[in-house]
């Protein structure tokens, strides 16, 4: 079955768990490597997520504002 995909809020949850767990508690260096090394890819994941959707508001935008300058 298809795994279901996570939102950009789960994520950042996720990730603010990652934080308190490393700070909260004493860790070995290999599980704080291990949760650094997970940490870092979902944030690569939510920048990557960030970039997409600055991209499509730019694209809606400058479609925005041509339509507007259209009806003048």
């Amino acid at each position: 079955m298809a795994k279901k995909k996570e939102t950009y809020e789960s994520k950042v949850l996720k990730l603010e768990e990652i934080l308190l767990e490393m700070e909260n508690r004493e860790v070995t260096l290999d599980e704080a490597i291990c949760k650094y090394e997970e940490g870092m890819k979902i944030y690569s994941d939510l920048y990557k997520t960030l970039q997409e959707a600055e991209g499509k508001i730019k694209i809606l935008t400058d479609k925005g504002e041509e339509d507007f300058h259209q009806e003048d």
